[in-house]
């Protein structure tokens, strides 16, 4: 993004000023009540984009790492998470087969073009260990075409097909793969309360009607890389 961390902390600042308990809150009930089913307690886990830190500073792993080029993120990551400042489409600074999972939240679209995302999914592909997971989650362009646009740091377009295609070209299995997830967005609009995500997530014929968030989860199998499971 033209500006650099600066300008991401500025971003990050006015987008989510006054909600971070709110989002951390949310983000802790997302992973005790669904992400933690993907994720033993004895992971190591990277959280690519890992803004305010809500999902890797509430989620269950034995080793913790975040990365993020906002540099004012690190101010938010808790006390046992490693962190990197860096543009994530070049080599992260861990060894080939390391990491048990990627989880990366409303970040693909915020890269500057395709290619970046592309570069990214392939490093995440290097440093899992055979069977291990990437998480992806974000907005679908499917269901919110206009809002879309509405994030001046939006560029890349996806939808759950499409990031299914690029964890394909770059070898993953995809394991699971959800056009509809949670509500668009967390920063703008109503914040429930806590009951009602907690309601939300159990009833996922919900998601149908107000998921605008696709999932999808690539599986690192070099010996069955293509499959789709829906």
């Amino acid at each position: 993004m033209k500006g650099g961390p600066d300008k991401l902390a500025q971003l990050y600042d006015l987008r989510f000023a006054g909600r971070r308990e709110y989002r951390n809150h949310v983000w802790r009930i997302l992973c005790e009540d669904f992400f933690s089913r993907f994720i033993p307690e004895n992971s190591k886990i990277l959280d690519l984009g890992a803004g305010w830190g809500e999902f890797i500073n509430n989620i269950a792993a034995t080793e913790k790492y975040a990365m993020d080029m906002n540099g004012m993120a690190k101010n938010f990551i808790a006390d046992g998470v490693t962190w990197f400042h860096q543009d994530c489409s070049e080599k992260w600074p861990l060894a080939e087969g390391f990491l048990d999972v990627v989880f990366t939240s409303n970040f693909f679209e915020h890269l500057p073009d395709k290619a970046s995302v592309e570069r990214t999914v392939a490093e995440a592909y290097r440093c899992l260990k055979e069977g291990g997971i990437l998480i992806c989650m974000g907005p679908n362009i499917k269901f919110v075409p206009g809002a879309y646009w509405d994030f001046w740091d939006h560029q890349v377009p996806l939808t759950e097909s499409s990031c299914s295609e690029v964890l394909r070209m770059n070898g993953f299995v995809v394991a699971r793969c959800l056009e509809r997830f949670l509500p668009f967005s967390m920063s703008t609009g109503r914040t429930p309360p806590a009951f009602m995500v907690k309601s939300y997530l159990r009833l996922p014929i919900l998601w149908s009607f107000l998921g605008k968030q696709f999932l999808v989860i690539g599986r690192k199998d070099s010996h069955a890389a293509g499959r789709v499971a829906s």
